[in-house]
């Protein structure tokens, strides 16, 4: 005798509900990879954002280091404008100080001058002989002395003959 089991079949009621069971793990794992897919999904967008505000970030940055590099540079400018500006300032004071020493200079000649002027006016009317003996105060022995030989050599051709003992040529050759 032989057995030959061709199908086993379960009833339709107990095939919905072993079937349901199947459904219910497959709809599980659809739900799984669901869940996994959005949360990939959203873990790369979370990602994207950072990168996005890390870009943000570092152009705010370069942005922050190009307006200090130019108001530094500005600044620098305005220093050397400054700088020139003092130099300048300070030239033209020199300048001016020059000039108030000349000014002042020319004036104190013009005085000078003034009263050069004046002096020579008084003395032009003075009597030569006059002025010889107000030069002569003040004057030592053998500045007179030679003051006298002066005198003597301009009228040498009045004077017949004149002795110079050699006591007198002694003691001016002699200094004290």
């Amino acid at each position: 005798m032989d057995l030959a089991i061709l199908a086993v079949k379960p009833t339709p009621e107990t095939a919905r509900a072993l079937a349901a069971e199947m459904r219910e793990r497959v709809l599980q794992d659809a739900d799984q990879a669901v869940y996994r897919r959005r949360n990939a999904t959203v873990d790369e967008e979370r990602a994207i954002r950072e990168n996005e505000l890390q870009t943000d970030i570092a152009v705010a940055e370069k942005r922050r280091q190009v307006e200090e590099a130019e108001m530094e540079a500005k600044r620098a400018v305005a220093e050397k404008a400054r700088t020139i500006e003092r130099e300048d300032l300070e030239g033209r004071i020199a300048l001016e100080e020059r000039r108030a020493l000349l000014v002042e200079q020319a004036a104190a000649n013009d005085a000078r001058a003034y009263a050069l002027a004046a002096v020579m006016d008084v003395l032009t009317k003075v009597e030569p002989r006059v002025l010889e003996a107000v030069a002569s105060t003040g004057m030592g022995p053998e500045q007179l002395i030679a003051r006298a030989f002066q005198g003597l050599a301009e009228r040498a051709d009045k004077i017949g003959e004149l002795n110079i003992s050699p006591d007198l040529l002694g003691r001016l050759l002699r200094k004290p």
